[in-house]
């Protein structure tokens, strides 16, 4: 089994190497070990050992991410990106992200930061709490019933279990947008109690739905530490997606450490985690949870984390699921704009000139 994972892993990195720029265009994703990436005119290349393996336009980038250790950005690369607002986010091996380069600018708003603080102890800060929370519930509930449709003529009882965890997180979500409460403080307790409930339905249905193979565990949803492929997969595609969201909050106006549903900690962007509820089973774990099913070959290396290949797959998945549309407002956009979109619309909520209505994608 460890041989034929590491031979996995080596043929994995060889295909890395030759594909780190196949991304869609808006995103450039960089995670061979030893690329350099550098600047030449108006693009982004990127080399290994001074032997160029892609480039990349800078018009229309918005996005790069640097997915694994040992890369190295030139600071023409970097001054290049600053200009153009594009930021450039670094993500462990484990998907948690670890830092980001954006120009002070997208930092400099100052009114939008202001009544972001206030909103926390009046009334927009509880609408934002139960807001979250609703939509995080929905959309759960949304993804189940989504994946119950495939499953009505080979596994009845599994469909109906689906289907039956979905009315109740349906159920959950009205009972989350209830809670009475004038302040963020107020209404977070109850709420996420409610969304603990949500979470027990959701992960017990998504395991019945789940096809794993021989040899492959998935017991319980775990987030840090995880050390089964499945909770890894999914932490590793949050990562992904948390850059994601903390780019769209950034260039709001917003700051990403200043939240609502989840608590002040420091170095905790909890603004982000907040915005994220919404979009992380559509955007994510629709993407793992069809892996595992069409039994793509997801695997870990001999240290038992995601190998590279496994990484790579990931990455392209998920922002492949980014580029792909969702209707919002009334028609079709990609799900990149929509989280944009929804960042904007806590930007004008907070500065009280709008309502904020989660995004509710459709199954």
């Amino acid at each position: 089994m460890t041989e034929s994972v590491t031979r996995r892993g080596a043929r994995a990195r060889v295909r890395s190497i030759a594909e780190a720029a196949e991304a869609p265009d808006d995103c450039l994703l960089i995670e061979t070990a030893g690329a350099f990436l550098g600047k030449h005119s108006e693009r982004l290349t990127v080399s290994v050992k001074g032997t160029a393996i892609g480039e990349r336009p800078l018009l229309g980038l918005e996005h790069v991410l640097v997915l694994g250790g040992g890369v190295s950005v030139s600071a023409d690369a970097i001054r290049a990106c600053a200009e153009r607002g594009i930021p450039i986010s670094f993500i462990s091996r484990s998907g948690a992200p670890y830092a980001k380069l954006v120009a002070p600018e997208l930092t400099g708003t100052v009114q939008t930061r202001r009544q972001q603080l206030l909103a926390f102890d009046d009334g927009r800060g509880a609408g934002l709490v139960r807001a979250f929370a609703r939509g995080k519930l929905l959309n759960q509930a949304a993804l189940l019933k989504y994946m119950a449709k495939y499953r009505a003529r080979v596994d009845l009882e599994s469909h109906e279990m689906a289907r039956d965890a979905a009315f109740r997180l349906e159920h959950l979500a009205n009972r989350a947008g209830a809670v009475a409460g004038e302040t963020a403080d107020a209404v977070r307790g109850p709420v996420m109690n409610i969304e603990a409930q949500g979470a027990r339905h959701y992960w017990e249905a998504a395991r019945r739905l789940v096809r794993l193979d021989d040899g492959v565990e998935w017991t319980s949803r775990e987030t840090r530490g995880a050390t089964d492929l499945v909770n890894q997969c999914l932490n590793y595609g949050y990562g992904i997606l948390y850059a994601q969201v903390e780019r769209a909050v950034l260039l709001a106006g917003l700051d990403p450490y200043a939240g609502f549903l989840h608590e002040d900690r420091p170095g905790k962007p909890s603004l982000v985690l907040d915005l994220v509820e919404e979009f992380r089973a559509f955007a994510v774990d629709r993407c793992v949870f069809a892996l595992l099913n069409q039994r793509v070959g997801l695997a870990q290396d001999a240290s038992g984390r995601l190998d590279d290949g496994t990484r790579r797959t990931l990455a392209e998945r998920i922002n492949e699921r980014l580029e792909g549309e969702e209707f919002h407002e009334g028609r079709r956009r990609r799900l990149r704009t929509i989280i944009q979109s929804q960042a904007r619309r806590v930007a004008t909520y907070v500065r009280g000139e709008a309502t904020y209505q989660p995004w509710l994608g459709r199954w």
